[in-house]
C-alpha cells in the first residue's frame, strides 16, 4: 500500500474572504442494489436471516420518491449549492432527478454503486470496476464527470484514495482523522481528503441514536458556536439523508440551520469540489 504525503492546513490559513469557518450543506440521496434492503429500518428489530425486509426497503425508498425533492426545493430556497452523494444504480432508477441536480448547479458525488457496495469487499480490479462503473454512468446522466468520492458509511479500501488520485479525482470523504481538509500527494498526484463530519448529520443523530430533528439543530447550534471560538480553520458539513430528513419531521431543520449559515457572514458555504479546488489553489505542498 502506497503511503501519500500528507500536507495538512496550517492554523493561519484562511478561506475566501479571510473567514475561518466553512461549512459544506451534502444531501445523501441513496438507494441499494437490486434485491438488497437497508439493514437498519425505522422499526428497529432486524428480521431473521433470509427474509427480504420489505419495510426497511419501502422506507430507504422514499428518498428517491420524495425526499431528494423536498430538499432540493430547500437549497434552491436559500440560494445553497450542495454536494450530493448519489449512487450509480439511481442512474438506472432515476436519471432524470440527477439530471436536474447538475443543471440546478448542485455537485454529484460518486457515492459507489449502492449502499451495500462497499469499497473495502474489493480486490484492486474489482474496486477500480466499481468506481468506473459509477462514474460512467453519473457521467452520461447528468451530464457532467464527478470529481468526489465519499463511500458508503465513508468506509473506502486501504486503497481506495490512491485509485481516486491515480483517476484524477480531485477529493474523497472518506477521512475522519481531522476537522480540516488536506491533501494527499501520491507521487504527484494529488487528492484532497475532505472529511465527512458526523456532529451534524442526521443518520447517526436521528436513526443511530435516536435524538428528535431538534437535537440535530441544537448539536449544530453548540457546534458553531464552539468553532467560534477558536482561532483556526474549521470545516463542519451538515448532511441530510433523503430517506431520514427529506420528511417534513426532519426537513425543517435543514431549512432552519441554512437560514442560519446563509445569514452569516463569517462563514464560507462552499460544496466539496469549491473546497477541493480552493485548496489545491492556495495549499503550498
Amino acid at each position: 500500500m502506497t503511503t501519500p504525503r500528507i500536507t495538512r492546513l496550517p492554523d493561519d490559513f484562511r478561506w475566501p474572504g479571510g473567514r475561518r469557518l466553512a461549512v459544506i450543506f451534502n444531501i445523501a440521496y441513496e438507494a441499494w442494489s437490486d434485491g438488497q434492503a437497508p439493514g437498519i429500518g425505522p422499526m428497529g428489530n432486524v428480521l431473521k436471516p433470509g427474509f427480504f425486509d420489505t419495510n426497511a426497503h419501502s422506507w430507504a425508498s422514499f428518498g428517491l420518491v420524495r425526499g431528494i425533492h423536498r430538499l432540493l426545493d430547500i437549497a434552491e430556497k436559500h440560494g445553497v449549492k450542495t454536494s450530493v452523494m448519489v449512487n450509480g444504480v439511481i442512474g438506472e432508477r432515476d436519471p432524470q432527478t440527477i439530471r436536474r441536480l447538475a443543471d440546478l448547479g448542485h455537485e454529484i458525488v460518486n457515492h459507489s454503486w449502492g449502499m451495500d457496495v462497499i469499497p473495502v469487499y474489493f480486490d484492486e480490479a474489482g474496486e477500480r470496476a466499481n468506481f468506473t462503473r459509477n462514474h460512467d454512468i453519473l457521467t452520461r446522466t447528468a451530464g457532467v464527470a464527478p470529481t468526489g468520492w465519499i463511500s458508503p458509511r465513508g468506509t473506502g479500501s486501504p486503497i481506495s484514495s490512491r485509485l481516486l488520485a491515480e483517476a484524477g479525482y480531485l477529493h474523497h470523504g472518506d477521512v475522519n482523522d481531522d476537522d480540516r481538509p488536506y491533501i494527499m500527494d501520491f507521487e504527484g498526484r494529488r487528492i484532497v481528503g475532505i472529511p465527512l463530519t458526523m456532529d451534524v448529520n442526521d443518520l447517526p443523530i436521528c436513526v443511530r441514536y435516536g435524538q428528535g430533528a431538534r437535537h440535530m439543530l441544537d448539536v449544530f447550534n453548540d457546534t458553531i458556536a464552539a468553532m467560534r471560538t477558536e482561532q483556526v480553520p474549521l470545516q463542519l458539513d451538515v448532511t441530510a439523508h433523503t430517506h431520514v430528513m427529506g420528511r417534513p419531521s426532519g426537513a425543517w431543520v435543514y431549512d432552519e440551520i441554512m437560514s442560519l449559515v446563509t445569514a452569516s457572514d463569517d462563514i464560507w458555504v462552499c460544496t466539496r469540489d469549491q473546497m477541493a479546488r480552493y485548496l489545491l489553489e492556495h495549499l503550498p505542498t
